[in-house]
């Protein structure tokens, strides 16, 4: 015989820890709060240890009550599943926690496109302005760096790689200048040596490599250039700033796929030179236990689809550049 806990205290639980307040859980269980603590009460009593850590009018999660609430938020969304699926309503809400750049630049603007082939699926984002926690949680499914966690699959989305970029005046103004420092061969080079570029501000963001200039370091050692003191370095925090600087013809950012997507942009000129990668790969992530789920499934495919379209991820059989 299975031994069970307070059935009715389970949904509450969960409540309370993901909205983190009683009040608000009660709201949205339509119960008072009265009723709210007395199920947490006895779930608490049941299980003989505490759940929440009560300081004055704040309250936080135990350790136990973090690792009970995995598995309660997991067992619960089966359930749930389950249900649906026995209704014939099975479940195509799908919550996907995302890097906040990568929504905004790569993912958002394909969304009409997921709609109009999969309008049956309602996909809720999750902006995370760092690597997400892999947590049902946090969302059903996700677009993570990290992808080797234990119960979670994944499928790889985009090696990321740096090549240099800047606005179509300024490509301009470096085409005049290559036309007079060589008027025996005026017309620029089909690829551009690293070392031209150094003449240029070169504008860095912080967040690519985790340390100032650091992505043009390596840019430039894999040309076998040194960032040598005397060149014109601009520092900013995030690359989105590094691309608006560029795009007001400021000198010269490194990129990536995603950020910008040269072909279709009317002010930016991808330079003709080397690329490198960073060691970031972008990938898919969603629960093992889940990958059979409609919604997941449609979304994985919809992703890799359009990565490849894109030409973040390269087909099947061929190899990056």
């Amino acid at each position: 015989m299975m031994k069970l806990p307070p059935l009715k205290a389970l949904p509450v639980f969960e409540a309370v820890a993901r909205l983190n307040s009683f009040s608000r859980a009660a709201v949205e269980l339509h119960v008072s709060q009265s009723a709210v603590s007395h199920q947490i009460r006895q779930l608490e009593d049941y299980l003989g240890e505490a759940l929440f850590q009560r300081t004055g009018r704040r309250f936080t999660l135990t350790e136990q009550g973090r690792e009970y609430l995995e598995s309660v938020a997991a067992a619960l969304g089966q359930i749930e599943r389950a249900s649906e699926k026995l209704q014939g309503s099975e479940h195509t809400h799908v919550r996907l926690a995302v890097f906040s750049s990568f929504a905004v630049r790569w993912l958002i603007p394909r969304l009409p496109d997921l709609q109009r082939r999969h309008p049956q699926l309602n996909l809720m984002l999750e902006m995370m302005d760092g690597p997400p926690m892999l947590s049902e949680r946090v969302a059903d499914c996700f677009i993570s760096l990290r992808s080797r966690q234990r119960g979670f699959s994944s499928e790889l989305l985009y090696a990321e790689r740096l090549f240099p970029i800047c606005s179509r005046q300024y490509w301009g103004r470096m085409q005049e200048e290559f036309r007079q420092a060589y008027p025996d061969d005026p017309s620029p080079p089909a690829r551009l040596d690293a070392a031209w570029l150094t003449r240029y501000p070169l504008l860095s963001a912080t967040s690519i490599l985790g340390q100032p200039s650091e992505d043009w370091r390596q840019w430039l050692a894999a040309a076998g250039l040194a960032l040598a003191p005397e060149l014109r370095v601009q520092h900013f925090s995030h690359m989105l700033l590094a691309l608006e600087a560029a795009r007001h013809d400021q000198g010269i950012a490194l990129s990536n796929e995603y950020m910008v997507d040269a072909d279709e942009d009317p002010e930016l000129v991808r330079l003709p030179c080397h690329t490198i990668h960073t060691g970031d790969e972008f990938h898919f992530v969603y629960k093992t236990s889940r990958r059979n789920e409609a919604g997941i499934q449609v979304l994985k495919q919809w992703l890799v689809q359009q990565a490849i379209a894109s030409g973040l991820r390269p087909l099947p059989g061929t190899t990056g550049g």
